[in-house]
C-alpha cells in the first residue's frame, strides 16, 4: 500500500525519470533530473526499498560521518515533487535513482503505483547513449514512444527498436500497457569523450523536455558549463591529429545528413524557445541557453582538484563495434544522430 499523505494535490503533474547506469552515458540523463531537483528545490516524499531491487555487491552502500556518527546511504530510487508556478503552473514528480539489479517488473509497477496515486498525466523518461556524433555540433535528442496516437499528437517517433534494453525501455513499455502516456528522450553522447560529466548533453535533454511539456526550465550555469566542456574537448582533440581528423569526418557526415533539415521545424522550435525565455526573463547565458553559443572561460573547467576531476580524459580514436548506451559491453556502432530506431530502449 502506497502512503502519500505528505504530498499536496498536484497541478497537471508530469513524472520525469532518469536512472544511472546503462541508460545514462556521460551521466547526462541523471544530471538533468538532478538539475531540475536543485533548481526547483524538490522535496523527497518516497524512496523505494533498496533490499527489493539492488545487488549491493554491484551498487555498494556508502558510509559517512554526521557529527561523529557513522551513517549509511543505501543505493535506491527516490521520488520528489517540485511545484512550478507562473502563468501555466505545472508540477513535476522527479524520479532519480540507479537502474535496478533485479525485479524490474515489480520496480516499474511500484513507480506506476505512485503515478496513479498522484494523478500523473504523462511520464517522460530521460536516457543517454553513446554514438558517432561530433562534440562540436548540437547534441541530437530523439523523442520516442510506443503509443502511435501519442507519436502523432506530440510529433514523436514511434519506436521500432529491437535488441537489448534497459530500465528506460522496460518502464516505457510498462506505462504503455498500463494506459499511461509515456515518452523517452534520448541524447547522443560522443563515444570518444564519454566520461562524465557531459553538461552539453544534459542541456540538450532539458531543452527538449522544455519543448515537450511547454514549461520554461531555469538553466542556471548549464549553458556556460556546456561551452567550457566543448572548449576543453576542443583543446584535447587538437593535441592528437588522428582524433582531430576523426572529429572532422564526423562533422562532415553530420552536416551532410542534416542539411535538408537545417530549416523549417528546427528553426521554428528555436524561435519559440527564444520567445519563451525572453518573455520570462530568461537566464544568463543567452536566450536559448545552447551549448553552441560562443565564449566561456575554460580556466576553472580544465583545472583538476583533489576532490573532483573535471577535465575530460584524452579522447581516443574509437574501435568500431565497442560502443554501448552507457559505455559497457558490446553493441553496434550505430550513429547517435540517427533516427529513434537506434535508441536502446
Amino acid at each position: 500500500m502506497i502512503e502519500l499523505e505528505g504530498v499536496p494535490e498536484l497541478v497537471d503533474p508530469v513524472m520525469v525519470a532518469a536512472f544511472e547506469g546503462w541508460n545514462d552515458a556521460g551521466d547526462a540523463a541523471s544530471a538533468a533530473v538532478a538539475h531540475l531537483d536543485k533548481e526547483w528545490k524538490g522535496e523527497v516524499f518516497a524512496a523505494l526499498d533498496a533490499e527489493d531491487y539492488y545487488d549491493f555487491q554491484v551498487n555498494r552502500p556508502t558510509v559517512w560521518l554526521d557529527g561523529g556518527v557513522r551513517k549509511i546511504t543505501w543505493p535506491t530510487t527516490r521520488l520528489s515533487v517540485v511545484r512550478v508556478g507562473g502563468d501555466k503552473p505545472r508540477d513535476l514528480v522527479l524520479v532519480r535513482g540507479i537502474e535496478p539489479s533485479m525485479r524490474w517488473r515489480s520496480f516499474c509497477n511500484e513507480l506506476l503505483g505512485f503515478a496513479h496515486e498522484l494523478g500523473v498525466e504523462l511520464v517522460v523518461i530521460l536516457g543517454a547513449l553513446l554514438g558517432d556524433t561530433p562534440h562540436t555540433r548540437p547534441v541530437p535528442v530523439s523523442g520516442v514512444t510506443s503509443d502511435a496516437d501519442l507519436a502523432r499528437t506530440m510529433d514523436l517517433e514511434e519506436t521500432k527498436y529491437e535488441g537489448p534494453t534497459g530500465i528506460v525501455g522496460i518502464l516505457q513499455e510498462a506505462c504503455t500497457h498500463a494506459g499511461v502516456p509515456a515518452v523517452s528522450l534520448w541524447a547522443a553522447v560522443p563515444h570518444y569523450v564519454s566520461q562524465p560529466p557531459n553538461p552539453k548533453a544534459t542541456l540538450a535533454l532539458l531543452n527538449r523536455l522544455e519543448d515537450l511539456i511547454d514549461l520554461r526550465i531555469p538553466l542556471g550555469e548549464l549553458a556556460e558549463d556546456s561551452r567550457a566542456w566543448q572548449l576543453g574537448v576542443d583543446q584535447l582533440a587538437a593535441e592528437d591529429s588522428e582524433v582531430a581528423e576523426y572529429v572532422q569526418s564526423l562533422e562532415e557526415a553530420r552536416d551532410t545528413a542534416e542539411l535538408p533539415e537545417a530549416s523549417g521545424e528546427a528553426i521554428a522550435r528555436e524561435f519559440e524557445r527564444y520567445l519563451r525565455r525572453r518573455d520570462g526573463g530568461g537566464p544568463s547565458g543567452g536566450p536559448a541557453g545552447h551549448a553552441t553559443d560562443g565564449g566561456g572561460d575554460t580556466a576553472s573547467y580544465l583545472r583538476d582538484t583533489p576532490s573532483e576531476r573535471t577535465r575530460p580524459p584524452r579522447p581516443q580514436r574509437p574501435d568500431p563495434g565497442t560502443e554501448t548506451p552507457g559505455g559497457t559491453g558490446d553493441t553496434s556502432s550505430d550513429s547517435g544522430d540517427d533516427s529513434s530506431e537506434d535508441s536502446p530502449e
